[in-house]
């Protein structure tokens, strides 16, 4: 094996980009913002940045593989929405709710993945069609159960405390207090990486993404992998709606709209190619954080909220540029 000197290594992480970014918008903020370095503060980014990567990781995993999910958003919706329906219309413990939850946000990937293989029509139809019905679904059964357009309150049923404690608590480190979406979103990050770079399915998912039908034609289970893709990504979405539902307790059914665009421009920021077959759920989680650190270090600085979307449009065009001549430089000294 031949030795590469370490910039050369480097040029190759696909994670590069995002990290330079990430590194240009700390210090941005941390001279226009005198909070923004508080501990607080910065307790505050990562919870933010983590309700994202939690869903940015799991939707990189998919890009990788060379597939889209536009139905991420909703998906969460409807995650909380079964747990706290379910819990409260039975009357039950509501970590059987959660439990149903599970299943039923499993099958919704599922289902996404089959449609995928079996009808080899592309993954922006198959998952444009699932937001659609989910977004009518959530609405649409919300207020036929409940009658309203969001749930009823369901802190007093048993075993509220504990799911609680799992999905939407703040563990103190010394005077700071960290949400626990961050310990998820770290533990997601660190499962992803081994998964891709340590095991034959991380193999698998590189070389769907790169080519499916070369894939294939090598003996890689190419159906398999896309459909363990889609249900990964639902259960990122499980976890996500399962703390929407534990922090907030009552949750509106049109939520979600929009934020699957958000979870595929961090993972695009973080170095995932949308062609796929490149890319890391290291960069998806530096993505997330550097949406983390805009959303409240615009807050921070005092500057009107609604540049917000603006700085994200133009750091994703930003990325995506840096991450192509970045990519180009190492393919150039192979």
């Amino acid at each position: 094996m031949v030795h590469r000197p370490l910039l050369q290594r480097l040029l190759g992480r696909p994670e590069l980009g995002a990290v330079v970014g990430a590194v240009a918008v700390f210090v941005v903020f941390s001279v226009v913002a005198e909070s923004f370095l508080r501990a607080s503060s910065l307790s505050t980014v990562l919870y933010a940045s983590s309700t994202l990567g939690i869903m940015a990781v799991p939707v990189a995993l998919l890009m990788i593989g060379g597939e889209f999910d536009l139905s991420t958003g909703v998906m969460v919706t409807t995650s909380s929405l079964v747990s706290s329906m379910f819990s409260y219309q039975m009357t039950a413990n509501v970590w059987v709710g959660v439990g149903v939850s599970l299943l039923v946000t499993l099958g919704i990937g599922l289902f996404n993945g089959y449609m995928l293989v079996r009808t080899k029509l592309p993954s922006f139809i198959i998952t444009l069609g699932t937001f659609l019905m989910l977004t009518g679904l959530n609405l649409g059964l919300t207020k036929l159960i409940s009658g309203t357009v969001s749930t009823k309150t369901i802190s007093d049923m048993e075993g509220f405390a504990s799911a609680k404690a799992l999905f939407a608590s703040e563990l103190s480190i010394g005077p700071v207090g960290i949400q626990v979406t961050v310990v998820w979103w770290l533990g997601l990050v660190v499962l992803a990486t081994w998964l891709l770079l340590r095991t034959k399915a991380g193999n698998w998912i590189f070389a769907v993404g790169g080519g499916q039908h070369t894939a294939r034609a090598v003996g890689v289970p190419v159906a398999r992998t896309k459909i363990g893709l889609y249900l990964g990504v639902a259960l990122g979405a499980w976890i996500s709606g399962q703390h929407l539902l534990f922090n907030y307790d009552v949750v509106q059914s049109g939520e979600g709209v929009g934020n699957e665009l958000i979870y595929i421009a961090a993972a695009v920021i973080g170095g995932c190619l949308l062609t796929g077959g490149y890319g890391s759920a290291v960069g998806a989680a530096v993505g997330a954080f550097i949406f983390g650190m805009t959303s409240k270090g615009i807050v921070y600085a005092q500057w009107e909220p609604d540049w917000f979307k603006f700085f994200l449009g133009a750091m994703l065009l930003v990325a995506v540029l840096l991450n192509a001549y970045i990519r180009k430089r190492a393919e150039a000294n192979r």
